[in-house]
């Protein structure tokens, strides 16, 4: 592993365990075992590490959510594959999904230029517009309707991981939850 990456390997899990007020960078240094000064030469600031570690996240998530989604014009279909994948991805990586929840409800997202995350956004805008337009989806707006569905997803991922489920119990609350959420929407 370069130390870049052992660098962004330490920043995560210390943001995690420590908040991003929590963790000075000499901290993160000392983790992944380079001087301070290291750390420096990859990142200008705290704000940029912090910043580029959820770029990074989102777009390891998001190409996992694309690899995973139903190939098909149906778009319940294709919505529910990404609710499941976005989920399935969420357990699989714990750490990573926690910062990206700890990101979204601290001041660090209003650093991320607006372009990276319409991007990030845009394909599933684009799937609630074509549902709506197809009367599949109420006629409400699109950034509502994304809002709605990425706080149940925050929020199934908040209760399957505060019990011990099984992989077969984690399946069928996620389908069960798709199916609250497809009704809601619908």
């Amino acid at each position: 592993m370069n130390k870049k990456d052992k660098i962004i390997e330490a920043a995560l899990r210390l943001f995690v365990e420590n908040g991003f007020h929590g963790t000075a960078t000499s901290k993160i240094a000392q983790e992944a075992g380079v001087a301070n000064g290291t750390l420096f030469q990859y990142f200008n600031t705290k704000d940029e590490l912090v910043t580029a570690l959820y770029v990074s996240v989102k777009e390891e998530m998001a190409k996992y959510i694309e690899k995973n989604t139903a190939k098909s014009d149906n778009v319940r279909e294709v919505m529910k594959s990404q609710f499941l994948a976005s989920l399935f991805w969420a357990l699989d990586n714990a750490v990573k999904f926690k910062f990206i929840q700890q990101f979204h409800s601290s001041p660090y997202i209003g650093k991320v230029e607006q372009e990276i995350i319409q991007n990030q956004v845009k394909p599933h805008l684009t799937l609630i517009q074509n549902g709506i337009d197809k009367g599949l989806i109420k006629k409400l707006p699109v950034d509502f309707v994304y809002s709605l569905i990425s706080s149940q997803t925050f929020g199934v991922y908040q209760y399957l991981s505060s019990k011990p489920f099984t992989k077969v119990q984690q399946h069928d609350t996620i389908e069960q939850s798709f199916e609250l959420l497809w009704g809601m929407i619908r």
